[in-house]
């Protein structure tokens, strides 16, 4: 892996119309701008991206987890995404994101039973990158139903890749639109 960027980004709110929250709402996202070993072509075996995926589950899932200043038990949410440069394409994305780097992410934060939720897409230097995040161990748990954006200026550029990774510690500020609540989740098949 050809690693040009780290960037952590940590959003910690207080007050939502009018409301204090409290505990704040805190979340973290950590994402690494990698060049692609396959960009402008065409390749059957996308193994490189696979392993990559692996390393980058452990290493960003650390460095969300230190930009969120928490223990990992206090960990309620998380999520990923990537998107490719112009030169890549879509499947990319995939072979990073979803073969190998959710266990290594899950080892980080000690589990997590429900489905890491992700996004892909393609863009150039600028492009946002929405991060959707959901709770970790119920995917029912709608307050936790978020996202995070980034936006990177220069990345990716046409032959690189950027991968992101999202924790956060509660819900949504002011979440009211009712299901199952964090207290309720018992953990035990992903869904609630």
């Amino acid at each position: 892996m050809k690693l040009r960027r780290i960037i952590t980004l940590v959003e910690e709110t207080r007050r939502e119309m009018g409301q204090e929250i409290a505990p704040p709402s805190r979340r973290a996202l950590a994402a690494a701008v990698i060049e692609n070993p396959y960009a402008g072509r065409y390749a059957e075996d996308l193994d490189a991206l696979i392993q990559t995926g692996a390393a980058l589950g452990q290493r960003l899932g650390q460095e969300a987890l230190a930009a969120l200043g928490c223990d990992a038990s206090d960990v309620q949410g998380y999520g990923k995404a990537a998107l490719v440069g112009e030169a890549g394409e879509l499947e990319h994305a995939a072979a990073l994101l979803h073969p190998k780097l959710g266990a290594p992410l899950r080892e980080v934060l000690g589990g997590g039973k429900a489905l890491v939720p992700s996004s892909k897409a393609m863009g150039g230097p600028g492009a946002v990158i929405d991060v959707p995040l959901g709770h970790k161990d119920a995917a029912y748990v709608r307050s936790h139903f978020d996202g995070m954006r980034l936006e990177l200026p220069d990345a990716p550029r046409a032959n690189e890749i950027v991968v992101a990774v999202a924790l956060q510690q509660g819900g949504r500020p002011n979440p009211r639109v009712g299901g199952l609540t964090h207290a309720e989740v018992l953990g035990t098949d992903g869904l609630r």
